[in-house]
């Protein structure tokens, strides 16, 4: 688990993966699933064979 001062655009182009937060939530997310998180303390899971592609934007953000 990891936490960025980021606003953090993801969108999965192939594959699939997890996506973990906290409190033990989990998000399933196939090719096409868009997150966008702001700082949020999360994990990326890759739990198949196949690669899984993501295409990540990271915006600097301050943390109040």
């Amino acid at each position: 688990m990891h936490t960025t001062d980021t606003i953090d655009c993801a969108v999965v182009i192939s594959g699939e993966c997890w996506l973990e937060l906290d409190g033990e939530a989990e998000t399933h997310l196939h090719a096409g699933d868009c997150v966008v998180q702001n700082g949020t303390r999360h994990a990326w899971r890759n739990r198949s064979d196949a690669p899984c592609v993501l295409f990540v934007t990271l915006l600097g953000a301050a943390r109040r």
